[in-house]
């Protein structure tokens, strides 16, 4: 039976001539396990908000949605509540209360549920979730992972018959999305909770779907078996680089047929090839240690120490990097390590109680700051939307050139915007862009001051393949141009291709740093899904197009 059935669906946003559903039909049975995939800005988000009618956007809107048979506009206010759960990219904006225990009743309370039940129902979702080990915890000291598990324990206590996830891993790191994608999975198959989720982290999501849908300017363009993705898009669709490794992997060989979806399935196709003469496409001297010679220092951490509270623990300890002059340094490592704090600190943000850093062998807290933040460092930070204080984009850009001659001032935002590529998106509001689109345009209000170090907080949080691509290639404009940049992700991937130095932070300091070759081919969990499914046939293959060169070579 269906559960949500929408009917010629078609949505648009205020002021907006493009629709951002575009005659939607689409089916959703009970039990299923939904992936909505596509790239940035094609609607995903939007049409999971149509059937949570409490976060559906205000616009214009055509068509219906049915929910068990009733119109979802006059389903009763505590079905709901209760029938229909959300979880939100952002673990920071569902939580509403000071302690854990206050969070998961919160909802039961809302609905107004007896005490008895409320403690039942309660006791019951902490003990499945794992949460009685926190149980009486402040919400406020928790990681980025057991925030967003705590979100959908609150959710999940109310006994939804759907659930609703936009990006819910897009802030956790690899091993704690990888733990929540798995409890995702155990809601699905032990409770028979349907799972409409919307991902760019397909290596994990995509094996448990039961059913695919990618979108595209609104539409969708496919529906159906998570096999038949590679074989229903064609060749150089966006969509192809957002594939599982073994999936991309195969296709890219020249291989016809099934793909091979998971890790597992991957590592067995690739015994069957004869790649044992493959890893001379590896070359020894991308192993090698980076030359900390042949750059000068622009910046240097020595010995932080730095807590938020003076008698609170310390976040960083002993901190210390060296940043060389035109390098792309990623900082990788769990939820709560202090990775984004230590990028706080390089910014000047926070101030350490021990310890100093240095800026071409300067101390930072020696510059004033106009100096240091209108041509020095420029930082883009985890939420871009909080640069943001104008109703139009080109109203945010052109308030950063203030200070410059008029003819100065629009060569330097005729470059950029060519740069960003973000000419279209000049007359928008800021807040209705999409997550790649908001990036680019943070990025250009930070650029515009010119800074010679840009730190980058999560920059491809959100943003599908083609965004990534289109973001590293932006990066490396500015490196040529002489920009250093570091980085602090949880997308591995990314920091595979594009940097020149991985640094693992661990318990508020960095316990190793190499070139990604090295780095990321010396570990076992904290890696690519290439090495992964690979490193028993190749030694240091760290990239999807590592393998494929190996394959097309063999």
């Amino acid at each position: 039976m269906a559960l949500f059935e929408i009917k010629d669906l078609s949505f648009r946003y205020p002021d907006e001539e493009q629709p951002a559903l575009d005659h939607i039909q689409l089916t959703i049975e009970k039990g299923q396990f939904i992936v909505l995939m596509g790239q940035s800005g094609c609607g995903k988000s939007t049409l999971l908000k149509q059937l949570k009618r409490e976060l559906t956007p205000h616009g214009e809107q055509c068509g219906s949605i049915h929910y068990n048979d009733i119109l979802l506009e006059k389903l009763e206010q505590t079905t709901a509540a209760s029938d229909i759960g959300f979880v939100l990219q952002n673990p920071e904006n569902q939580i509403v209360t000071d302690k854990v225990w206050h969070e998961l009743s919160f909802g039961l309370e809302s609905l107004g549920e007896d005490t008895l039940t409320i403690r039942r129902r309660v006791a019951e979702m902490a003990s499945f979730f794992g949460i009685h080990t926190w149980f009486r915890k402040g919400t406020a000291g928790l990681s980025g992972g057991q925030k967003q598990i705590l979100n959908l324990a609150s959710i999940m206590v109310m006994q939804p018959k759907v659930l609703l996830l936009d990006e819910p891993t897009s802030q956790l790191d690899p091993i704690a999305a990888m733990e929540f994608i798995a409890t995702l999975h155990r809601l699905n198959e032990e409770l028979g909770i349907t799972i409409i989720i919307v991902e760019h982290r397909l290596e994990e999501v995509l094996p448990l779907a039961d059913k695919v849908v990618v979108m595209e300017q609104g539409r969708i363009i496919f529906e159906g078996n998570p096999r038949h993705v590679p074989l229903s898009l064609p060749q150089q669709h966006p969509m192809i680089q957002a594939l599982p490794t073994a999936m991309r992997v195969y296709q890219a060989s020249g291989q016809s047929g099934e793909a091979p979806l998971t890790i597992k399935e991957g590592q067995r196709w690739l015994e069957a090839q004869s790649l044992v003469q493959a890893n001379s496409i590896i070359e020894s001297s991308s192993l090698g240690r980076v030359n900390e010679t042949t750059r000068s220092i622009i910046m240097e951490a020595k010995d932080i120490h730095f807590r938020y509270e003076s008698k609170g623990d310390d976040v960083l300890r002993a901190f210390c990097l060296q940043v060389f002059e035109g390098e792309i340094v990623t900082l990788l490592g769990g939820n709560g390590t202090g990775k984004s704090t230590a990028l706080k600190v390089l910014a000047g943000l926070e101030k350490p109680y021990q310890g100093n850093v240095f800026i071409r062998g300067k101390k930072l807290k020696t510059y004033s700051s106009d100096e240091l933040y209108r041509n020095l460092i420029g930082m883009l930070p985890q939420d871009p939307r909080v640069l943001f204080v104008e109703k139009k984009v080109r109203d945010e850009l052109t308030g950063m050139l203030r200070g410059k001659s008029v003819q100065e001032g629009e060569s330097r935002l005729r470059e950029l915007i060519g740069l960003l590529e973000i000419e279209h998106l000049l007359e928008r509001h800021p807040y209705d862009l999409s997550g790649g689109e908001t990036q680019k345009a943070a990025l250009a209000k930070v650029l515009l001051l010119e800074p010679q170090i840009l730190l980058l907080d999560e920059p491809t949080k959100g943003l599908d393949a083609s965004a990534k691509q289109s973001l590293s290639n932006i990066l490396k404009a500015l490196q040529q141009k002489g920009l250093t940049i570091i980085i602090v992700t949880h997308d591995i991937e990314f920091s595979a291709m594009y940097s020149e130095r991985c640094a693992l932070f661990f318990d508020g300091n960095i316990v190793s740093s190499d070139k990604p070759r090295a780095f990321y081919s010396g570990n076992r969990f904290y890696t690519t899904a290439a090495h992964r499914m690979s490193r028993h046939v190749l030694d240091y293959a760290i990239t999807c197009e590592d393998v494929i060169a190996a394959c097309r070579k063999a």
